[in-house]
């Protein structure tokens, strides 16, 4: 079969292992030629040199640049090095992250930062360097990585799970500058057993809480599956999917509705505080706390 993406030119941050090592693998097998990307040289292997030797080993072309995402001038060095090397960027994917873990009343400002920074940051940088190649191609695939997180299914991730939901707004605001330009920009929400996701320490709280079946559940859902749907939104098949948010993992893939209005309160001239306390205990009354959502023990 004919590769899907022969002849394109992708770079993908945050690609010396797990779902980004899975991408960049997968966008190789599809015909890609990969800029990989970690933010220095693994002690153990699992850096961008790994990935990028595993696309030779696949025949296919590769290589690896190291640096800091959140970093403008770093980011706009990564673009740079897939122009001078191949001539052209097609494919932006942006996953590379962090994790600082910590309830909202213990969290630093360092916590804070670090994270934004790698993140939100990061996926500006590339995104702003990015465009301007695009722009002169007339054409650019980007692809972003957000989370769960960000829906209030973890705890202790309020920097993570900023960072993630600011992703999904950058995402749609992309869109909306760079779609009359061949631009296409949409947001995934990944689920996938990587060293981020199931840590020593999350493996022993789950162990402690008795959630040895989440544990398991987790360890099914596989970096590898995330992939062949970024390689899909890098396609020409999906053209006209822009602004756009997916969640992703071990058989299940679901397109996100954009937010709506649920119910609406009107009245003529501006509000008073009376008027505001007898309109929305009608609008909020089958609303549930959040801390009041109960999930089946053990479970995801």
């Amino acid at each position: 079969m004919q590769p899907r993406l022969a002849g394109k030119v992708a770079l993908v941050t945050g690609s010396g292992q797990g779902i980004g090592e899975a991408i960049a693998l997968e966008l190789a097998r599809q015909g890609c030629k990969v800029v990989t990307n970690s933010r220095r040289p693994g002690s153990r292997g699992g850096d961008a040199d790994t990935t990028a030797r595993r696309i030779v080993d696949l025949h296919g072309e590769a290589i690896a640049h190291y640096g800091d995402v959140s970093d403008f001038q770093v980011a706009g060095g990564m673009v740079q090095a897939a122009v001078d090397t191949f001539g052209r960027l097609d494919i932006l994917v942006n996953n590379a992250g962090i994790v600082r873990d910590r309830l909202i009343l213990n969290m630093t400002e360092e916590d804070w930062d670090v994270v934004i920074k790698v993140h939100l940051y990061g996926h500006f940088n590339l995104i702003r360097h990015a465009c301007n190649v695009f722009r002169r191609q007339r054409y650019g695939r980007i692809i972003n990585t957000s989370s769960i997180a960000g829906l209030g299914m973890t705890i202790g991730q309020a920097n993570y799970a900023a960072a993630k939901e600011g992703i999904i707004g950058l995402t749609r605001m992309v869109a909306r500058d760079m779609g009359r330009l061949g631009v296409t920009c949409n947001a995934i929400r990944p689920n996938a057993s990587t060293r981020l996701t199931l840590t020593d320490e999350l493996r022993a709280a789950w162990t402690k809480s008795g959630m040895e079946a989440a544990i398991k559940q987790l360890e099914g859902l596989k970096p590898e599956d995330i992939a062949p749907l970024v390689v899909w939104l890098a396609s020409d098949e999906a053209a006209n999917v822009n602004g756009r948010t997916f969640h992703v993992q071990t058989g299940r893939i679901s397109l996100y509705s954009e937010p709506v209005e649920e119910k609406t309160g009107t009245k003529e001239g501006p509000w008073t505080t009376d008027d505001v306390f007898t309109l929305l205990p009608g609008i909020t009354a089958d609303l549930v706390n959040i801390t009041d959502r109960k999930q089946k023990k053990g479970t995801l």
